[in-house]
């Protein structure tokens, strides 16, 4: 089956970033802020009336906003119109249940219209919001909860009666669980959302906001402790929209599928923010992964920007599925992955199997959004986290408790760090003052990550500070090593750790999982740790290495390669409130 000449053309529109160094040479974010309307009256910026107000008043009034498909295959549309009045609604019960500027509301639900209806009303309120992954267990949703101050949480039935209600007497700040599934109220703390939406008003005039009024709150997993809290503020935005329209390259009438949860940073800012602030079709899938099931989403929908993670990637490249075969994807554009580091091999299997290379970029839950990027219109490096966004400026540093001194040498491997100023940049880390300080020297934000960057101005990965590997004198990222493992024709998937050795420091330790077809044998595994030895030399190579049948990962597709050495050496395992299933 062909599409129409129309979509064809589509296809092939030309970028927004047309040339990168001119823009970046050019860009300033007081001229990008001037491309948003602002509340009326110049009454301060807010993200609800960015992303779904000033559209519904104008020309995309009637363009679907919001497509949710169901676990059955059902679909309900919603358009910024529909999206006007039911967050309004939203907004309106919010204030009659007395919620005020800065409270918190939490969403604990899975991918459900009311989850994107609840955060769009929370935010024209001006209270903050905060999703939650629906898989939490009780105690990592009680953690979040009460350091969050909860006092308003829309969840089922089903996870209430499972994951909350044995928590109430712990969380006194909890004022109202509003549970969509339920026509009657239980009690006058348990309250039906189905009627308080019915019962309120479907028009509300946004208060003023100043930019750095707080919007949302993520939680982000430590290797100890309780989750930290970072904080990010309406004037946080201006970044959605600006990498919305140069990284995903949004065009009027796109339709987009971004397939993270947002109870990840990912599934917020590209999930909901991004996409409605650009006014695009913002696709939704309340389904887990299913290879077949998201090909043929991609078919059916028309997808033209597809935004996933290496997770999924290598999950589908380690399936016999010919996309290209089996699927009409011509209306797909542009793929975007982020998560974790993807590998060369993932890039060329992009370009090999859709046409079309797989482009990664880089951020953090702090960042709020994209920092770097591989671009449409840039050549890319496959194996690169690609450039800077304009208006953004990145270095590579040596750091030490009290100095930063930015390194200039290309290839030279240091801390990544980012200058202040852009407008997604945490506030704060909730209640952790001395935490968030420390991630700054100066102007810089320390992102805890090391990398290099090339002579061309290409950023490279090298891995987490404190997943760096000394051995016989060697610092080693594991993304070196993994990438290079990825490489031979039976891996599927690879992670390394330092392990504790008295010869050497530390040796290079491999945990592979097979292509199917491939036996888990000794001889297997020479073969492999000869092909890394060639590719990487002796002492950068994998000493040794074991087959596994998954890797441990966060729901936003990172592995744990701290849990990993932590199993290895039987020390504590840590937070795993974030931990998915290993497969």
């Amino acid at each position: 089956m062909k599409n129409s000449s129309a979509a064809i053309l589509k296809k092939y529109l030309a970028p927004n970033l047309t040339d990168y160094e001119i823009l970046s040479g050019s860009f300033n974010w007081q001229d990008e802020q001037r491309l948003l309307n602002g509340l009326p009256e110049g009454k301060g910026l807010n993200i609800a009336y960015e992303a779904v107000e000033r559209h519904a008043k104008g020309k995309s009034k009637d363009t679907i906003a919001l497509r949710c498909i169901h676990k059955d295959r059902t679909t309900k549309d919603f358009t910024y119109y529909d999206l006007h009045k039911l967050s309004s609604r939203f907004a309106n019960l919010l204030t009659t249940l007395g919620v005020k500027k800065g409270e918190s509301v939490f969403a604990l639900t899975g991918r459900i219209p009311e989850l994107y209806i609840a955060a769009l009303g929370t935010l024209k309120t001006t209270a903050v919001f905060c999703p939650l992954y629906a898989v939490f267990g009780p105690e990592p949703v009680f953690q979040r909860l009460s350091k969050g101050d909860a006092k308003v949480l829309i969840t089922t039935t089903a996870l209430f009666e499972k994951k909350v209600k044995p928590l109430l007497e712990r969380l006194p700040s909890l004022q109202f669980i509003l549970l969509t599934d339920k026509a009657a109220h239980i009690n006058e703390k348990v309250l039906s959302l189905l009627r308080l939406m019915e019962e309120a008003h479907d028009e509300y005039i946004i208060p003023p906001t100043d930019p750095e009024t707080p919007a949302l709150l993520h939680f982000t997993s430590g290797t100890t402790g309780m989750p930290k809290g970072a904080m990010h503020v309406h004037g946080a935005v201006l970044t959605h929209y600006t990498t919305g329209k140069y990284v995903l390259d949004f065009h009027e009438g796109d339709i987009f599928w971004c397939t993270a949860d947002p109870g990840w940073v990912t599934g917020t800012s590209y999930g909901i923010i991004a996409p409605l602030v650009n006014a695009v079709t913002n696709i939704v899938d309340e389904e887990e992964f299913d290879a077949a099931r998201w090909y043929s989403i991609l078919e059916e929908q028309k997808v033209n920007v597809w935004y996933t993670a290496p997770t999924a990637i290598r999950r589908l490249m380690r399936m016999d599925i010919q996309p290209k075969e089996n699927y009409d994807l011509e209306n797909l554009r542009l793929i975007c992955s982020v998560g974790e580091p993807l590998h060369a091999e993932a890039v060329l299997w992009g370009e090999k199997t859709f046409g079309m290379p797989i482009l990664d970029n880089w951020w953090q839950t702090e960042t709020g959004g994209i920092m770097i990027a591989n671009y449409r219109s840039m050549k890319v490096r496959p194996g690169s986290m690609g450039k800077p966004l304009p208006g953004v400026e990145a270095a590579i540093a040596e750091v030490t408790d009290s100095e930063i001194k930015i390194v200039t040498e290309p290839y030279k491997q240091g801390h990544l760090v980012l200058k202040k100023g852009w407008p997604s940049m945490f506030r704060a880390y909730l209640y952790e003052e001395e935490r968030y300080k420390k991630c700054f020297r100066g102007d810089w934000y320390l992102t805890g990550d090391l990398a290099k960057k090339d002579e061309d101005g290409y950023y490279w990965f090298v891995g987490r500070a404190d997943d760096i590997i000394k051995t016989s004198g060697h610092m080693v990222g594991p993304f070196e090593v993994e990438s290079a493992l990825m490489e031979h024709a039976a891996v599927a998937e690879a992670a390394v750790i330092g392990k504790p050795d008295p010869m050497i420091g530390e040796l290079v330790k491999a945990f592979v999982v097979l292509k199917t077809g491939f036996i888990a044998d000794e001889k297997l595994q020479l073969d492999i740790i000869g092909y890394a030895r060639k590719k990487l030399g002796p002492a950068v190579a994998p000493k040794e290495l074991a087959f596994v049948d998954g890797l441990p990962k966060t729901k936003s597709g990172k592995i744990l390669r701290r849990l990993l050495k932590a199993r290895e050496l039987g020390l504590p395992e840590g937070d795993l409130s974030t931990l998915e299933k290993e497969n």
